[in-house]
């Protein structure tokens, strides 16, 4: 990927989203980020411009309820050994929170706020650590490795050796995943 957002013009404070939802936040068009408000007030979450940090954790229950809830919405997302973690993606506008919208990338769980996006860019992967709330980045460390599963991921035969017969097959799903944290 080409850079279309030279570093220097990274903005300073950060934002840390687990992925697919980070890719999905720079390239998906996922508008709103959700957040409870206690942790919009305690991570000091306010409307200006922030680089959007993909964060190293990701499990495959994860990956799996993302994927078919951006499918609802129409956006079909990387496989996850291409997602980067750990890692700087872009940047993009925090022009609103809101408590309501109509958005199909807002939760509806009691208490949950959304962090509503714009104008996002997105940038080569700059490794970095993340933490909870807004945070200052720097540039440290190296992206995080594809953890087995990633690289099994949708393969046949759950490995990566055999080549798939349909790789412009959308996923399907029999049943809607579980959502791994909670209930929507």
């Amino acid at each position: 990927m080409v850079a279309d957002t030279p570093d220097w013009d990274l903005p300073p404070i950060a934002l840390s989203v687990r992925q697919p939802s980070a890719w999905a936040i720079i390239h998906g068009g996922k508008v709103i980020e959700n957040r409870s408000l206690g942790s919009i007030r305690a991570g000091k979450m306010d409307c200006r411009r922030i680089a959007i940090h993909a964060a190293v954790g990701l499990t495959e229950k994860e990956y799996r309820w993302s994927l078919h809830k951006f499918l609802e919405a129409g956006v079909t997302c990387p496989r996850p050994a291409d997602l980067p973690r750990s890692a700087i993606i872009g940047s993009v506008d925090v022009v609103d929170i809101v408590s309501q919208s109509d958005s199909p990338w807002f939760s509806s769980q009691p208490g949950n706020h959304g962090l509503v996006l714009e104008n996002p860019m997105p940038c080569d992967p700059i490794p970095a650590k993340g933490t909870l709330g807004y945070f200052w980045w720097e540039a440290s460390g190296a992206l995080a490795e594809p953890k087995p599963w990633m690289h099994a991921y949708g393969a046949p035969n759950k490995d990566d050796q055999t080549l798939s017969l349909f790789d412009d097959l959308k996923p399907g799903f029999k049943s809607p995943p579980v959502k791994p944290w909670g209930e929507d």
